[in-house]
């Protein structure tokens, strides 16, 4: 058995067969990508507006990175700053959960630190009943996805991706665009007047930021989270 082995791995490797979890392809190191989460630590990220303090209400747990329910947690966010980006994830969440990515992250702002890539059990979490603008991989509360976006199943996991080239953004699901918006744009000025955001002077600007895993009392998974900067 070891000829249709060894012929199995050559195929996988000039396939361009994917990584194992929470590591790099040489195509991708190639590319700039680097790692945010090596799968063993919470290295590169810290509390958001707590300088010095320890993390609390996460944990790293085979593999992943998990938010802990219900314990008066921290969201948390990347020590470096980011302009323009190409950033990925995958996650997971329970029936009835809630997490998300924020972006061009200022502390500065406590309140609405920055936009956030929404996801959501879009069928039983209450927000999800609002309407599509709070439903996975929307700019929260500002502007919906696509409505045919492949959303997957609570407790399976996703891959979510947010592009920044200069004032355009892209929120991709699961190898899909599903939503795509210009900063300062008349679709987003209006979407941010009639949100929550309305009165948060600078909100939905870019600014060069963090970027922050948020923490919302729900269990969340987190694995393969890398970036890579674009010039």
């Amino acid at each position: 058995m070891k000829a249709p082995l060894v012929a199995l791995a050559l195929i996988l490797a000039s396939s361009g067969a994917r990584a194992a979890d929470n590591t790099l392809t040489a195509a991708e190191k190639s590319a700039g990508w680097h790692l945010l989460f090596d799968g063993t630590s919470l290295s590169g990220w810290r509390p958001f507006n707590k300088p010095g303090a320890s993390v609390t209400g996460w944990e790293v747990v085979g593999g992943t990175l998990h938010s802990l329910p219900k314990v008066k947690g921290d969201a948390i966010i990347t020590a470096k700053k980011f302009n323009d980006f190409e950033f990925s994830w995958d996650w997971k969440v329970d029936p009835v959960g809630n997490n998300g990515v924020k972006y061009f992250v200022t502390e500065a702002r406590p309140k609405s630190p920055g936009p956030e890539y929404q996801m959501l059990d879009d069928a039983l979490h209450p927000d999800g009943k609002i309407g599509p603008h709070r439903q996975t991989a929307a700019f929260y509360d500002v502007l919906p996805p696509a409505a045919d976006k492949p959303l997957r199943q609570p407790g399976e996991w996703n891959t979510s991706k947010i592009v920044v080239r200069g004032k355009k953004v892209e929120h991709w699901l699961n190898g899909k665009n599903v939503l795509s918006y210009e900063l300062g744009s008349e679709a987003v000025k209006a979407g941010i007047a009639k949100s929550k955001f309305k009165s948060e002077a600078g909100f939905g600007d870019k600014i060069e930021g963090h970027l922050m895993l948020t923490y919302h009392n729900d269990d969340c998974w987190y694995r393969n989270v890398k970036i890579r900067e674009l010039k």
